[in-house]
């Protein structure tokens, strides 16, 4: 019997240091927490699945200030990583920074389905051969809805394929050579893995697909940040860790002629981290500390979240504040905006961290032309928020919790008066809705500005898919914040409330 042994972590996005930069006060996050349990011998591989270049406040600062990816290669390289993928995130700042990151990166990155310009994937499948003799063929595979929200210029020399097709290909490639299989997928489950039922037909996700139709012996999972405990499905073992390096994924295998079994423990980050590590890369995590401790602006009076279900009902300053700076940098009519799952809110005196901390995103912005009764569908959606619990209290509808959390896809409008009225059912619940005080028509034509992700379609959206594009922005938030406070000196006063949920 010949044993293996997997350290797996994913969706890291740049969180490093054990800190969420809401402050320098340390917590059980990031990879150096997670690091300091991996225990590498000559049958054991560190393997990362996408996403780890962007998200963070320390992942902006070595884009915005550094200008390269070569301090976060030189971590993976220090946490002794053998094999990475890549996520979508990971495109974002475009390929040279991506190949800024990988030329000094030790690990093999392998992603399958992204193709260079003769066809031949950029980053093939690979077998590893372990110090006992084992043979364990690697495959990695990113989502193909890269193609849906990444900008062109982002993708420029490559082509991201089909990712079931790809792994196909790899996996075929592999027979006869290998004792063991792994499919690294920067991509999660459409179905609920409990009851099987359907919960997306978008193909952003598939990975029970791919169990279903090809025979790895391990996926590792990642992009929904959800935490799945290792599991059987179909004759694959599946896992999944959360984000930010809030956990890793041990796994363990064991391998004889005709038989292999495997196990796994998810391991919450946490202990000390090695000082060294910390030493080492202190500079760099300095250096952002610093810039983002610098003003850059101030407002009438902070914006603090509260629960997501009472923002969502009672509106939420930190989201106005979002909609009106999209309105001033793109002169559209409308605006709609979301706030991620878990949020900080902006203090009276605004400093660089708070604006990366209370927007995580790279999203940039896209002005759509879209009907009332497009406006309408999109309201709609976000009117599914909302359900009532047995008590008849308001709660937040099941399928914005499970099976995964996404109150991001909750959407807060300006530019328009509605008043969404849940006794209704889902899809009619939109009771009034007007623009300068007339109600408005399905046939009224609008502008709305959006972020990128959600002018994709994506979140239940599709409504917006084919609607034309006036106008792409092709500057981060971050920074539209930023010339916002530039343009606008002094104190602002946010619009009122524009909204009621009764």
């Amino acid at each position: 019997m010949k044993k293996l042994r997997i350290y797996f972590t994913s969706d890291i996005h740049g969180y490093i240091y054990p800190t969420d930069y809401r402050s320098w006060e340390q917590k059980d996050i990031g990879l150096f927490k997670c690091a300091n349990g991996f225990r590498k011998d000559g049958n054991t591989l560190v393997i990362d699945g996408g996403d780890a270049l962007q998200g963070s406040p320390f992942g902006a600062f070595c884009h915005d200030v550094l200008g390269n990816g070569r301090t976060l290669a030189q971590i993976m390289n220090r946490c002794g990583y053998d094999y990475v993928t890549l996520g979508n995130h990971d495109f974002n700042f475009g390929m040279p920074y991506l190949e800024s990151y990988l030329k000094p990166l030790q690990a093999k990155c392998i992603c399958q389905n992204v193709r260079q310009g003769d066809g031949a994937s950029r980053f093939p499948a690979r077998i590893q051969v372990l110090e006992n003799g084992l043979r364990v063929g690697l495959v990695g595979i990113v989502t193909d809805h890269v193609n849906v929200w990444e900008r062109p210029e982002h993708l420029e020399g490559i082509t991201i394929t089909d990712p079931l097709e790809a792994a196909r290909g790899a996996l075929e490639a592999l027979r006869g050579k290998t004792d063991v299989t792994v499919c690294v997928y920067h991509g999660g489950f459409e179905q609920n893995l409990t009851t099987g039922q359907t919960l997306t037909t978008s193909r952003e996700n598939i990975a029970c697909q791919i169990c279903r139709e090809l025979d790895f012996d391990i996926l590792l999972t990642g992009h929904q940040h959800m935490s799945v405990p290792g599991r059987m499905l179909g004759g694959t073992f599946v896992v999944q860790p959360s984000e930010n390096g809030k956990e890793y994924i041990e796994i363990m295998g064991e391998v004889e002629p005709e038989r292999k079994s495997f196990s796994s423990r998810t391991i919450p980050a946490g202990g000390d981290c090695d000082q060294e590590l910390l030493q080492a890369f202190f500079p760099v995590e300095e250096g952002a500390q610093q810039w983002l401790d610098t003003v850059v602006g101030h407002l009438e009076e902070p914006l603090l979240p509260s629960d997501p279900l009472s923002m969502a009902r009672d509106g939420c300053g930190l989201a106005a504040f979002f909609n009106e700076v999209q309105l001033s940098a793109s002169g559209a009519q409308l605006s709609a905006t979301s706030l991620a799952n878990e949020i900080a809110g902006l203090p009276q005196t605004v400093r660089r961290r708070d604006l990366l901390t209370a927007y995580p995103y790279t999203n940039t912005l896209a002005v759509l032309r879209i009907t009332g009764a497009v406006l309408r569908q999109a309201m709609e959606r976000s009117a599914a928020y909302f359900s009532y619990d047995e008590s008849g209290a308001l709660r937040v509808s099941e399928s914005f919790l499970h099976p995964k959390v996404e109150h991001y896809n909750y959407d807060y409008y300006a530019g328009v008066e509605y008043v969404l009225d849940i006794s209704r059912p889902v899809g009619a619940r939109v009771a009034k809705l007007t623009w300068q005080g007339r109600p408005v028509r399905d046939e009224d034509s609008f502008t709305i500005c959006l972020n990128s992700y959600r002018a994709s379609g994506t979140g239940g959206y599709e409504c917006y898919l084919g609607c034309p594009v006036e106008r792409e922005i092709n500057m981060e938030m971050s920074q539209l914040m930023l010339d916002y406070f530039q343009h606008n000196a002094g104190d602002r006063t946010l619009p009122p409330q524009n909204f009621t949920v009764k």
